[in-house]
């Protein structure tokens, strides 16, 4: 027991001691700097506290600010990466397979993706108006060429080995695909959701910061700015910067369990 608790010590040691540092480093800078336009950390943190966590203990203490703009940033971040996510799948896995199709529509997404978002703001308003669905458009138009990208690489990368031992055995098109291809595509997809998750938390606050946006964290930050609200603005900040930290660590706990099998693998082999 003691050898366990003494390992974990020594892990949450060597993970954030240099975060505790810096926190403490800037706490300490800022105070003596005196600065408003960087206000300490404990100054951001009873601000968050007061926007957000005054709420009931049932509620786990969010507030009405909190339910009305953290959530809805959430669900349409989740929203536009779920559709990001499926659209590059599919076609990830068309277009590796296929070399011809690959050759022909390589240069057509290199083009897109390198498009800037801001860029087709005016595009997303006449197709979608403004509102949730603009919102999400815009999520979905960032996060899914990481996905077609990574999926498409990986789907080219089947051992031809595995492919011909399947046709030996028989196997249909649709079980070829669920044994042999999205197996094989797997640890790329991730790579492509890992990128993909990170381009639709920017991508979110883009999306609020648009004119006729009411509510979510974006709006928050651009109503903050309006005002010279400093605290508040690094308030915004911090979260998205625990938010992101969030849902990667859960996106990594995700990628273990899917592909322990890989990793097991890779284990043996080295």
């Amino acid at each position: 027991m003691s050898g366990a608790l003494h390992r974990l010590t020594r892990a949450l040691v060597e993970r954030w001691l240099v975060f505790v540092i810096g926190i403490g480093l800037w706490e300490a800078g800022t105070r003596l700097a005196e600065d408003n336009s960087f206000p300490p950390p404990s100054k951001i943190l009873q601000q968050m506290h007061e926007l957000w966590f005054t709420g009931a203990w049932s509620h786990l203490f969010l507030n009405k600010a909190a339910t009305d703009n953290i959530f809805p940033s959430l669900g349409r971040m989740v929203a536009g990466l779920v559709v990001a996510a499926l659209v590059g799948v599919l076609l990830g896995i068309a277009l590796g397979r296929s070399e011809r199709a690959y050759a022909y529509l390589d240069p057509t997404f290199q083009f897109l993706r390198a498009i800037p978002p801001p860029a087709l703001v005016p595009v997303l308003m006449v197709i979608f108006s403004l509102g949730a669905q603009m919102q999400i458009a815009s999520i979905v138009f960032s996060a899914v060429w990481p996905m077609i990208i990574n999926t498409a690489d990986g789907a080219r990368s089947v051992d031809t080995l595995q492919l011909e031992t399947a046709r030996v055995f028989r196997l249909t098109a649709v079980e070829r695909l669920r044994l042999v291809i999205l197996p094989a595509a797997m640890p790329k997809i991730f790579a492509g959701l890992r990128l993909s998750l990170s381009l639709s938390l920017i991508l979110m606050v883009f999306a609020e910061l648009l004119p006729g946006t009411t509510s979510g964290i974006g709006f928050q930050l651009t109503d903050a700015q309006s005002r010279f609200d400093l605290p508040q603005v690094w308030s915004v900040i911090v979260l998205l910067g625990i938010l992101g930290y969030a849902l990667n660590a859960a996106l990594t706990v995700v990628e273990k369990r899917a592909l322990r099998w890989h990793l097991a693998a890779r284990g043996s082999a080295a």
